[in-house]
């Protein structure tokens, strides 16, 4: 049953102040934070540069919990080795952007990390058939990639459903179900019911007046859900 399920918050640095990146890192891992969720964005797959793997090494030093890290970088074959060796934990590519699935999930895995599949908005589930067997996570992208603070696409929560339909078929109740993009506590609790088991929030968390509160608050809102 999904109420037995745990909520995993994964607070997205993309929106934290890099200015003093190491406090707001202490400061999410003390509000409750699971993971770390670190974007990696190139110019060419999504229209922004962020980080590369020297920032996620220096992220590595000042966390004390798991990096989850996101690359919506074209061709990330080139650069599974630099994101390992940098201390990530779970690595997850675009399914768009692996003309290679297979060999790529299998190349994360075989570095010692987590693999994870993203999936924008306008990818069907289905394209995931072939690989769910060897993945651990499966990311929905539920805004467009690319920039922080946009609004949820409503149809996430139906897309959500699929992948817990294709986790089910595939016999992999380990596989983590992630969304990205426009989570906050007034729809993490609907997420969750849906099948979420890791919800990545930037602007919500950031932006709010008190971290441990709003994590908590999210967590509540998920219980009040599936409870």
């Amino acid at each position: 049953m999904m109420a037995a399920r745990k909520l995993f918050i994964a607070p997205s640095l993309l929106s934290a102040d890099f200015s003093r990146v190491g406090e707001e890192i202490a400061a999410v891992e003390a509000a409750g934070a699971d993971m770390l969720h670190v974007d990696v964005m190139d110019g060419r797959f999504v229209p922004n540069i962020t980080i590369g793997p020297f920032v996620v090494e220096a992220i590595k030093k000042a966390a004390s919990v798991p990096l989850d890290v996101h690359l919506m970088i074209a061709d990330p074959d080139r650069f599974l080795e630099a994101f390992a060796r940098a201390g990530a934990d779970i690595l997850t590519v675009h399914q768009e952007a692996c003309p290679h699935l297979h060999r790529t999930v299998h190349a994360i895995r075989d570095l010692g990390m987590k693999a994870g599949v993203s999936l924008n908005p306008a990818t069907p589930v289905a394209t995931l058939e072939d690989v769910i067997a060897d993945v651990d996570l499966v990311l929905v992208m539920s805004v467009n990639p690319g920039f922080a603070g946009q609004r949820f696409i409503e149809r996430s929560y139906e897309k959500v459903r699929q992948v817990v339909s294709l986790r089910e078929r595939a016999g992999r109740g380990d596989l983590l179900i992630e969304v990205d993009g426009g989570v906050s506590v007034e729809n993490v609790g609907a997420l969750h019911r849906a099948g979420m088991d890791m919800a990545v929030s930037g602007s919500a968390v950031f932006s709010s007046d008190d971290y441990a509160a709003y994590i908590a608050s999210m967590r509540i809102r998920a219980a009040e859900h599936t409870g």
